[in-house]
């Protein structure tokens, strides 16, 4: 009887190791089969303007002229914008959320603040469009071009919609996702370290900065990156603020566009093939620098790790 037990038990196994690995390789298929049809339908395009779309801004339907510069400036820019802001609000929030707040405040706090990633992108942009970009045209612009007007990238008209715009409203979006993965890293980081440093005569600032912090930084990175990605890939709300101009400007308040919105924005009037072949280089282009700063950021965390230890992890 034991010996049937056993083998039923090394049967399962096997069953679970097998549908394991057929979900790991249909994820791998799935993920080959979109590469290879988006680089089949941007062919065309390559094939007509080679390395020159990668190196001009020019894009004109009208006359068959593409270039992706100008989008892959405005998806940095505008993602960049969206770090630099969410990332200092989001890890703060979670050390006073971890260590600071009371624990049924911080529970509370922490659940509506995660209940901000299920908000729709479309929400968003509405908000954008009728709450941020009108306070942005009247209120913010107009304060920064008059104290800040002499740096170029406070300077020009103030449109309300923008780069700037665009990154304000990526980073109220990426906040609960850097958030709660900050809250859960801080969480893993064992009480007996906070002790340690506070028997050490830390003071409580100290303590939150030696003892959670720096010890949390791959995690924090980690985080961070996912936050990046999703400011890379989002497309309505973007769309919605970012002012949808083709061009490379250093004002932050200047329109802009990015890679993903140009798409969401022509692809369904685009009458020409060349034209659909230029959208779907994007969406190539899109790919390859995602693939690579995520790449970039995977190599950075793994070397942190590697030197922090298990206080890194």
């Amino acid at each position: 009887m034991s010996t049937l037990w056993q083998k039923d038990i090394h049967r399962g196994d096997r069953l679970f190791q097998f549908v394991l690995r057929a979900c790991a390789i249909a994820a791998m298929v799935l993920l080959l089969f979109m590469v290879v049809n988006l680089g089949y339908r941007s062919w065309p395009a390559f094939k007509v303007f080679g390395l020159k779309f990668f190196v001009s801004s020019d894009w004109d339907p009208v006359n068959d002229q593409f270039g992706v510069v100008s989008f892959v400036y405005g998806t940095l820019v505008s993602s960049a914008l969206a770090l630099l802001i969410a990332v200092p609000v989001s890890v703060g929030s979670a050390l006073c959320l971890t260590e600071l707040a009371p624990r049924r405040i911080s529970a509370v706090l922490g659940f509506l603040i995660e209940m901000l990633a299920a908000i729709p992108s479309v929400v968003y942009g509405l908000w954008g469009i009728f709450v941020l970009a009108p306070l942005m045209r009247e209120t913010v612009q107009p304060f920064l071009g008059k104290y800040l007007g002499w740096i170029p990238l406070f300077s020009g008209p103030a449109y309300g919609v923008g780069m700037l715009t665009a990154g304000i409203l990526l980073a109220i979006m990426i906040i609960p996702t850097i958030l709660s993965i900050s809250r859960e890293v801080f969480f893993a980081i064992p009480r007996a370290q906070r002790e340690a440093a506070l028997a050490l005569g830390a003071t409580r600032f100290e303590t939150l900065w030696i003892a959670v912090v720096k010890s949390s930084v791959s995690g924090l990175f980690g985080a961070s990156v996912l936050g990046l990605a999703r400011a890379f890939g989002e497309t309505m709300a973007v769309t919605m603020v970012i002012g949808n101009r083709a061009e490379v400007a250093v004002s932050l308040f200047a329109p802009g566009q990015t890679m993903a919105s140009v798409i969401a924005n022509e692809y369904a009037e685009a009458t020409t093939d060349i034209h659909l072949a230029a959208l779907g280089a994007v969406g190539v282009t899109l790919f390859l620098v995602s693939w690579l700063i995520n790449s970039t950021a995977r190599a950075i965390v793994s070397r942190s790790e590697r030197r922090g230890g298990a206080g890194g992890r």
